[in-house]
């Protein structure tokens, strides 16, 4: 298993740190704070960092001053995170290498997809996402992000039999194919609790991507992407 990326918090202000350390930790990220500058210098001296969120806690000239001793190449990318005014100071920072610069107050959600996008260009992503009609899966994290905006978990055996669907697009399988690929969590597995694990996924996905075929089994069509 690839070692779990590293993404530090430097002087983010803790309401927001809360809860972007809460949404990366259940993606399978490993995040590190650092409320003042002086920890941030002990932190990011140890290397191993990915990247680097800096707080507008912190002075942006504070910020400028640790990505020039620590980003560049070889270093952690780092993303900046401004009040809408600084547009000079935003200028700057991008000009001396900041992977990105992002506006406060953020979308905690928005700014770990981000993250997420910095991390597979490094050739770390955690993720592996399915997009529905109304939601998104990060199928490693066991994950389903609704266009609302709120998430919900998926279990094991939902993830396995989520799985199963995609490895056979437009197939129909037999309640034995899910039994044997995709057993249920419980001895409960046979006959019509397969209909309730099925309606239980659907549900939680919002999706109409996975139909019943009667007295044949179930197939899931993927959804056809819109052109914009």
């Amino acid at each position: 298993m690839a070692a779990r990326s590293v993404i530090a918090l430097v002087s983010v202000a803790e309401t927001v740190a809360t809860d972007l350390a809460d949404h990366l930790e259940r993606r399978g990220h490993d995040v590190r704070e650092a409320r003042q500058p002086w920890e941030a210098e002990s932190l990011l001296s140890a290397k191993g960092i990915d990247i680097v969120i800096v707080g507008d806690s912190l002075s942006q000239a504070e910020g400028r001053d640790l990505l020039r001793r620590h980003g560049g190449e070889g270093g952690p990318d780092f993303i900046l995170i401004c009040r809408p005014a600084d547009l000079v100071d935003k200028v700057l920072a991008l000009e001396l290498g900041a992977a990105d610069v992002i506006e406060s107050p953020l979308n905690v959600r928005e700014l770990a997809a981000r993250i997420g996008g910095l991390l597979a260009r490094r050739g770390r992503s955690s993720q592996e996402l399915i997009v529905l009609e109304n939601a998104t899966v990060d199928l490693r994290s066991a994950i389903v992000m609704h266009r609302s905006g709120t998430e919900e978990q998926l279990s094991p055996g939902q993830v396995a039999l989520l799985r199963l669907f995609l490895a056979s697009p437009r197939k129909v399988l037999t309640r034995d194919d899910i039994i044997a690929a995709a057993p249920a969590e419980n001895a409960d597995a046979f006959d019509r609790s397969i209909d309730s694990r099925i309606v239980r996924l659907r549900r939680k996905l919002d999706t109409e991507t996975i139909t019943t075929i009667r007295g044949a089994g179930y197939r899931f069509d993927p959804p056809t992407q819109r052109a914009d």
